[in-house]
């Protein structure tokens, strides 16, 4: 089997809401299977990288406020969450996240897809252990079991580790796929993912 695409995220991303939504099925027609990689871009933006959001960026953040619109007419989705409102306390969905793929791997992508679908479809604030644990979770999750378990060390942990390793993967936004050790940053990087795995590169 060839190996997985990594898909690396940040559930405040909009962009990286919509890669959610079609990088399984593109790496499937392509016979790949997809990691997903949660990270946090007030790590790698704010602290790492030393620049403002990308929504408090001038000229930048205008720009931001038309495209994703834009992509939301397209395809034909609904987002309840604005743009310009607070943004939620990433890190207890990430810690879930962390926590679900790290004891039932088979659900990272349902879980993943939950938290971004209550997160930017629905418009919910998930900067508590409580409103994760109040999405409409896979089948087969507890949510009692993961209420608690996000407010504990080891998921803080997972946390930790995966965005240290998205880090010395060189991974600085969401969305970022990784081919096969070559990196695809953005969104609009999505056709040329899919032209890398159908030629094998260039």
């Amino acid at each position: 089997m060839p190996s997985p695409l990594h898909f690396h995220f940040d559930f405040i991303s909009p962009y990286g809401w919509l890669a959610s939504l079609r990088i399984a099925e593109l790496a499937a027609r392509h016979g790949r299977d997809v990691n997903w990689n949660v990270m946090l871009l007030g790590v790698s933006v704010l602290k790492v990288m030393g620049l403002k959001p990308l929504l408090d960026t001038p000229l930048k953040g205008d720009y931001v406020r038309r495209d994703i619109p834009r992509h939301i007419r397209k395809l034909g989705l609904k987002m309840e969450r604005d743009l310009d409102a607070p943004v939620s306390n990433p890190l207890p969905a990430a810690r879930a996240f962390c926590l679900v793929k790290h004891h039932h791997p088979h659900l990272q992508a349902p879980m993943a897809q939950a938290l971004y679908h209550a997160y930017w479809a629905q418009g919910k604030d998930l900067s508590t252990p409580q409103a994760v644990a109040s999405v409409q979770l896979p089948d087969g999750m507890d949510a009692k079991w993961l209420e608690t378990e996000v407010q504990g060390e080891f998921a803080a942990t997972l946390l930790r580790r995966e965005v240290d390793a998205s880090l010395r993967a060189g991974v600085f936004g969401s969305p970022t796929f990784i081919i096969d050790g070559e990196m695809f940053w953005g969104y609009d990087r999505l056709p040329d993912v899919e032209e890398w795995l159908a030629t094998g590169g260039w």
